[in-house]
Order: C-alpha cells, then sequence, then structure tokens
C-alpha cells in the first residue's frame, strides 16, 4: 500500500495535467483496499479459540456462539470504526500534501510565464534600438602604406557579424508573430538577409556619382552595407571614396603590382588587374566579412530607384533554384526603342551571363573561386564549363546604367550600344509579386509554348509591316551563326555571341520590342543546344 501511495504521488507530480483524476482514483483505490484489508483481517485474540478466521480454525469469522460470540462482534465493529478514523486522518494528511503540491505548481507557472513575458520585452526592445552605423576604413592620407590598410580591414571584420545576428533575431521575431496572424505570412515569412553592395573601383572620380546613387536609394544601411574596393592607389580617387565617412566601408587592394603575360598580352594588362582584383575582393566579402551573397557594380554604373527592391525580391528566387547562377540588373538589348516602357515588372531568364550589377552567392563563389581565370574574367564566366546550364535574370527595362566610356575596353560598345540603355525609372514593389513564375519548370513551359505558338514571319514583314496586324508576338527563326547576325544587325539588337550564347538568349531566343511589336528572334524549336563554335 505504501508502494502504490508513492507511485501515485510521483505520477502527480510528473503530470500535473492530471492531478484531479488522479487523487480521485487514489481515494477510491485506497478506500477499497483499506475494505478489503480489514474485512479480511483475523480477529483480535488468539487464532483457534473460538471465532478464529484462520484456515483450519475451529470456527468461521462471524459464526459465534452464545454471548462470547456477540462480545467478540461488538469489539471487532469498535475495533474497526477506530481504525477507519485512523486511515481517514491519514487520507486527510494526503490530501493536504496535494493540495500544498498544487498551490506551488501554480506559483512557479505564474513566475516561469514572467519571465517569457521579461524576455519577449527584452527582445523586442532590442530589435528596435536603432544599430550602429557600419564603420568605414578612413583616409589616413596619401602616404598610409598598406599594411595600416590591412589592419584596418581586420577591424571591420566584427562589424559584420552583429548586423547578421540582429537581422537574424528579427527574423525570429517575425517568425513567432506569423503563428499567431496568418496574415503576415506572405510579407513576413522570409528572412531579411544582409545583402552587401560590392563597388569595385580603381582610377575614376566619377565613383561619386554611382555612390551617390546607392545612398540615395539604399533603403537601409544595416541591411545593405557598401564595400569599396579600390586598385591602383589612385590618390584622389581614394580621397573621394573616404569624403563618404561611415556611410561606406573603404578597402584597399594591396598589391598592385604588374602581372607577367605573355607579350602578345602586354596590351591586356588591366584585364589581369582586373581579374585579380575581383578575386582579392570577393574573398573579403566572402571570407574577411562572412557574408552569404552580394551585389558586384562597378564605380561606372549608377542604379535605379528600385535597384535594391529588386535583388531583394529575387534573392530567394536565386537561393532555391539550382538552375540559376546568379541575378542581374542589366539587359544588353535594354535600349530605348527595344524595351517596353510599360512593362518595367517584366523579368526573364537568361543563358547569357550578364553582369553589369549582378547578385552571386558565396556558395557559387566557392565553385568558382578556386578556378578563378587570370584574365577576362567574364568572357571566362560565359564558358559552358563554368555555366553548367545555369541561368540568370534579367529585367525587360535595366535597372543600372554604364556611364564610363573610359576604361580598359576602349569604349567597345559604348558608343554604339551601352550610351543608349534605359535606366528604370519607375519603382516596382517586387517583394510584393510572386516571381515563382520564373522557377525553371514554370517559366520553360510557358516561355516555349509562347514563343513557338507566334506566327513565323520574314524580317522583310517586320521592316515594313504593312500585312502584320497587332502588337504580336511574331517569330523570325535563324539556324546558323551567319544568319544571326545579320536579323540580329537589321532588328537593332547585339549581334556577338559568347561561346554560341547570344546576349540575351535563352534556350536559343533572344526576345525584344521592333517598332512597338514583340519580336522573338528564335532557333527551331527543338534545337536549344547552344554551338561554341558559333562565338
Amino acid at each position: 500500500m505504501e508502494l502504490m501511495h508513492s507511485t501515485c504521488l510521483w505520477a502527480m507530480v510528473r503530470k500535473k495535467g492530471s492531478l484531479i483524476l488522479c487523487g480521485a482514483f487514489l481515494f477510491v483505490a485506497w478506500n477499497a483496499l483499506l475494505l478489503l484489508y480489514l474485512w479480511g483481517r483475523p480477529p483480535i485474540g488468539r487464532l483457534g479459540e473460538g471465532g478464529g478466521a484462520e484456515p483450519g480454525g475451529k470456527e468461521e469469522w462471524g459464526v459465534g456462539r452464545g454471548k462470547g460470540s456477540r462480545v467478540n462482534l461488538a469489539g471487532e465493529v469498535i475495533r474497526l470504526a477506530e481504525e477507519v478514523e485512523i486511515q481517514l486522518e491519514t487520507q486527510k494528511k494526503l490530501l493536504k500534501q496535494i493540495e500544498s503540491h498544487r498551490a506551488v505548481w501554480a506559483r512557479q507557472k505564474d513566475v516561469g510565464k514572467r519571465e517569457t513575458d521579461n524576455t519577449k520585452e527584452v527582445k523586442v526592445e532590442v530589435v528596435h534600438q536603432p544599430p550602429k552605423p557600419p564603420l568605414s576604413l578612413k583616409d589616413k592620407g596619401d602616404d598610409r602604406d598598406q599594411s595600416e590598410d590591412k589592419h584596418t580591414e581586420q577591424k571591420l571584420v566584427p562589424t559584420a557579424a552583429p548586423n547578421v545576428k540582429l537581422e537574424q533575431n528579427q527574423a525570429n521575431e517575425i517568425k513567432e508573430e506569423v503563428v499567431d496572424n496568418s496574415e503576415l505570412v506572405t510579407s513576413a515569412a522570409s528572412p531579411q538577409v544582409v545583402i552587401p553592395i560590392l563597388v569595385i573601383a580603381c582610377d575614376r572620380v566619377t565613383v561619386k556619382r554611382s555612390l551617390d546613387k546607392l545612398i540615395q536609394y539604399r533603403p537601409s544601411p544595416e541591411l545593405y552595407p557598401i564595400i569599396v574596393s579600390q586598385d591602383c592607389g589612385h590618390a584622389e580617387t581614394a580621397r573621394v571614396i573616404g569624403s563618404y565617412g561611415n556611410q561606406v566601408t573603404h578597402i584597399s587592394q594591396p598589391d598592385l603590382s604588374d602581372i607577367r603575360v605573355r607579350p602578345e598580352h602586354r596590351k591586356f594588362q588591366g584585364y589581369y588587374k582586373i581579374a585579380r582584383h575581383y578575386r582579392w575582393a570577393l574573398n573579403q566579402v566572402f571570407n574577411t566579412f562572412s557574408q552569404s551573397t552580394v551585389v558586384i557594380v562597378e564605380d561606372d554604373l549608377e542604379v535605379a530607384p528600385d535597384f535594391f527592391e529588386y535583388f531583394r525580391a529575387l534573392y530567394p528566387i536565386l537561393r532555391s533554384d539550382p538552375t540559376l547562377w546568379c541575378v542581374s540588373a542589366w539587359n544588353d538589348n535594354g535600349r530605348d526603342a527595344l524595351v517596353d516602357p510599360s512593362k518595367a515588372e517584366l523579368l526573364y531568364r537568361t543563358d547569357f551571363f550578364p553582369g553589369l550589377g549582378w547578385m552571386l552567392l558565396k556558395e557559387m563563389w566557392d565553385e568558382l573561386e578556386p578556378k578563378w581565370p587570370s584574365a577576362f574574367w567574364d568572357d571566362w564566366m560565359r564558358q559552358p564549363e563554368q555555366r553548367k546550364e545555369r541561368s540568370c535574370i534579367r529585367p525587360e527595362i535595366s535597372r543600372t546604367i554604364t556611364f564610363g566610356r573610359k576604361g580598359v575596353s576602349l569604349g567597345q560598345f559604348f558608343d554604339q550600344y551601352l550610351r543608349y540603355i534605359k535606366l528604370n525609372t519607375e519603382f516596382v514593389p517586387f517583394t510584393k509579386q510572386d516571381l515563382s513564375y520564373l522557377l525553371k519548370e514554370k517559366y520553360d513551359e510557358t516561355f516555349i509554348k509562347e514563343v513557338y505558338s507566334a506566327p513565323l514571319v520574314k524580317i522583310e514583314d517586320l521592316q515594313q509591316g504593312g500585312s502584320l496586324k497587332g502588337a504580336g508576338p511574331y517569330r523570325v527563326q535563324y539556324s546558323s551563326r551567319d544568319s544571326f547576325k545579320v536579323f540580329a544587325r537589321n532588328l537593332g539588337v547585339m549581334d556577338d555571341l559568347k561561346s554560341g550564347v547570344p546576349r540575351t538568349g535563352y534556350r536559343g531566343v533572344v526576345s525584344f520590342l521592333y517598332r512597338g511589336r514583340r519580336v522573338f528572334l528564335a532557333l527551331p524549336e527543338g534545337s536549344m543546344k547552344y554551338d561554341i563554335s558559333w562565338s
């Protein structure tokens, strides 16, 4: 019986919710066992002498003879009553113990609840405190040496981590709110990751134009820290960058030496230095500052008002689709006459690496960095060995334009194409849109159907336009490198191919506007493989 008492009490302690049920069971079981025990217990006296109940006794319990039997029965009733009273007193003490334990549990629950509430209040206060602005590399003067640069760069490392942790805390708080309010799931489900902007700079003091627009349109210094990586050691450019104080982080590429190249490549020394600088700068972002992604721009790019919104919205698409490897803000065929100004929200997949304002994930950099080329890094990215049939996202209307005619490319394409690229001016709330249509399985089905259900026309039909009705789309078919170049030149789009891929092309299709009509310059249906000999 004592064992049952202990077992039940321990069960009550372990299972607070069953307290009342366990108490009731204990009360009934205790009394039932008590009655059984008392009923089967032998009377007081010597066994076997007039009323013993033991087996083999001369008389059975309850069978008496004469007055002695009646006296024994009355005494036994009194004895039973006394024992019942003792047992009831024991049960009373047991119930008092249960009640005291219940009070203790209630107090502990109340204390725990208050501690949880206090913790949540502290978290909310921490999340809403304005974070300290990111530290920047102050301009120490033109004569500071590289060791000072390196030392200051290392000091920047701790400043990146608190921002990341802060955003993780914000994401956790958002998730807790979403549980209680299902209406917030669409707008607050994705964590707010830090997306640093890496500005590649050298000797252009006009980097000020690029930085001014980035800072003007940047919605949050904490979510979008600007890191300016400078090569060349150009003092005047360094002063311009340093004038922004803690609005940007200024780092300097330490190796300014010439690179040994083949004699025929001496005129390409600048391309070798750019590739070296990119490698160093990206290693700083991912390995020194421990970031998970980055958007890379150069010092001659101006960004659109929704530049940050664009990359924020497309980050989860890039992260979730293994057939994507970058997001670009650039449309190579983004001249004013070739894009639809009413479709600022329109986005595409492209097999051609655009660059000129593009997002890269750390996992992709881990793949590319060990084999990073010594020069011509952008064309190297377009090779099938690197692309591996992966695509990028690009917009209908560019979110960057270039104003840098001067550079290592000596103005290649600038006067003919780049200076006419249209920059988007309409803010598109991409983060509030469903962009899942860009995922490969959905996109390919819709895209192929749209392209190859479009009427096949001759280029003369488009140029004359008399026999065509409506805004299209229409399809012009090419089947060789030469036919593509002829059609592209006549329709006003860029005619060069890299590793067989036309600029902006997806599955061999180039989409653009010609005299207000949507046109698909496309390979024959089913001919989706690129021929690298077409380059």
